[in-house]
């Protein structure tokens, strides 16, 4: 029994060593470094797989941001110039210098989407006017709007005096809506080199601006430059608006006309017009050059209702002592004279004074060739329901270069239409309302006093104001109209003495 027992515990010694020498030797192994712990390795690669979501985090984070910022500025319409979108790199940290495997490729490939989302987020966003390039500066040091109206340098076309080029000067604010204005004088416009059309815009408002701009070359853009806020008496600051369209009109004309123009067409961007728009300022515009008692035509008729024309007489004109407006043409020698002391406000009362007006008369038809649809303005709609919504425009066209106007020159009109006039029977008021006229040829209502004119015409559907003592479409104190399919003048006795003042 003492071998067997000697020989198993020196087996057991032996094994005992074998195990200790093994153990011994691989406990080397690890510490010379030339095989990891699997441990260690596990941990390297997870703090680097943590790094790589929280860059991925952090990425997705600032293009988020990014976008929430881009939708902010379009919704508030800021006027700002548009610069390529920038991806927020992935910065290395102090503790990993170096981007795990791969890496690169995975941050230059979100780069490209990140641009291309944000490309896409700003163009749907619903409404944002997309920001157009500035017009860039003249390289000449003139005024930008000079460089834009010097390529307008014919007066006549082909040196032909017979063929006058008048711009059609549109005036623009901040209605979109002005593309109707524009629809029809191109349109009806029978030439573009003949009738350059000229929008002036003011107010800056990128909607109006980006309309006007979509007509390419069928129209030139200038812009009125200062925009700065405009001094208003304390008592008038309601009246602001007619301050800054006095200022645009000043301006707007005096770049015009600086151009060497000989005449031009004034227009609202709330303006319609009929198909013989220009015709009628071509046809009347030998009469307004040669005759020096006249001193604008007008498409207006501030009367040119349904029922208080003949809608029948399309190339019917008369001289008018009221400035109508709306729709006007005016030549160079006024220009000139109005000038030097154009008004701060108020422009078109301005220059119904006696002291521009100067006892000259313009041309108006008995059809209008404009009509306005712009109810909502500076004058907050005055007129417009009750009276300017039911402006007759005339649909025929007339040809007025070919007809003889000659019986619109001052020494040959006024003999004739102050005939007609007093040589027609006098009726009452009253006795037209009732229908108990007699004759269907024209009649005459009298007046002597401001009271009794303001009655005639508030019972028959006229405008009844004055500006500078003078009636509306008055001529020498005669106001012309229809009623009841007949003729009538509404006129102050013959020996009319002149307007009076105190009866604005």
């Amino acid at each position: 029994m003492r071998p067997r027992k000697t020989i198993l515990l020196v087996g057991v010694l032996v094994i005992w060593v074998l195990m200790t020498y093994l153990a011994f030797m691989r406990s080397v192994r690890v510490t010379d470094g030339s095989r990891p712990r699997p441990a260690v390795a596990n941990k390297l690669m997870l703090e680097k797989v943590q790094y790589f979501e929280q860059n991925l985090k952090s990425f997705s984070e600032n293009r988020q941001s990014l976008y929430r910022d881009i939708i902010s500025i379009l919704r508030r319409q800021e006027k700002v110039p548009s610069v390529p979108a920038q991806a927020v790199p992935l910065v290395p940290s102090p503790e990993s210098p170096k981007s795990p495997p791969g890496e690169e490729e995975v941050v230059a490939k979100a780069k490209e989407t990140q641009l291309e989302v944000e490309e896409d987020a700003a163009n749907e966003v619903i409404g944002a006017p997309v920001p157009l390039a500035p017009i860039p500066e003249a390289e000449d040091g003139r005024p930008e709007v000079e460089r834009i109206l010097s390529k307008f340098q014919q007066r006549y076309l082909n040196d032909d005096p017979a063929f006058p080029v008048i711009p059609v000067v549109v005036f623009a604010c901040n209605r979109i809506s002005v593309n109707k204005c524009l629809d029809d004088l191109i349109r009806y416009r029978p030439s573009a080199d003949q009738f350059p059309i000229i929008v002036s815009q003011d107010c800056d408002d990128e909607p109006t601006r980006n309309t006007i701009l979509s007509y390419r070359d069928e129209v030139t853009l200038i812009q009125q430059p200062d925009q700065s806020d405009i001094p208003v008496p304390p008592k008038e600051k309601k009246y602001k608006g007619y301050y800054k369209i006095s200022r645009h009109y000043g301006w707007a004309l005096r770049a015009v006309f600086r151009q060497g123009f000989d005449s031009v067409i004034l227009v609202e961007d709330d303006l319609s017009v009929a198909p013989d728009f220009y015709e009628y300022f071509l046809g009347t515009y030998p009469i307004l050059k040669r005759d020096k008692s006249l001193w604008c035509v007008s498409a207006w008729n501030d009367n040119g209702k349904e029922g208080l024309i003949d809608s029948t007489a399309h190339e019917l004109l008369y001289r008018s002592d009221f400035f109508p407006g709306l729709g006007w043409m005016m030549t160079k020698d006024l220009w000139d004279e109005l000038e030097p002391k154009w008004p701060k406000a108020f422009w078109d009362d301005w220059i119904r004074q006696p002291e521009q007006r100067k006892e000259r008369a313009c041309i108006r038809p008995e059809l209008p060739r404009t009509r306005t649809f712009g109810k909502i303005g500076v004058s907050n709609g005055l007129f417009f329901d009750k009276h300017l919504k039911y402006i007759k425009l005339s649909e025929e066209f007339v040809s007025f270069t070919k007809s003889n106007l000659t019986y619109l020159v001052k020494s040959v009109y006024d003999e004739a239409f102050l005939k007609a006039v007093y040589q027609s029977p006098v009726v009452t008021l009253d006795e037209l309302k009732r229908g108990l006229v007699m004759t269907r040829e024209p009649i005459r209502i009298a007046y002597h006093t401001k009271e009794q004119y303001k009655r005639a015409t508030k019972n028959l559907g006229l405008m009844d104001d004055f500006k500078s003592g003078v009636p509306r479409t008055a001529y020498r104190g005669i106001v012309s109209f229809f009623y009841n399919g007949q003729r009538v003048y509404l006129a102050p006795n013959l020996n009319w003495k002149g307007y009076d003042l105190t009866w604005s």
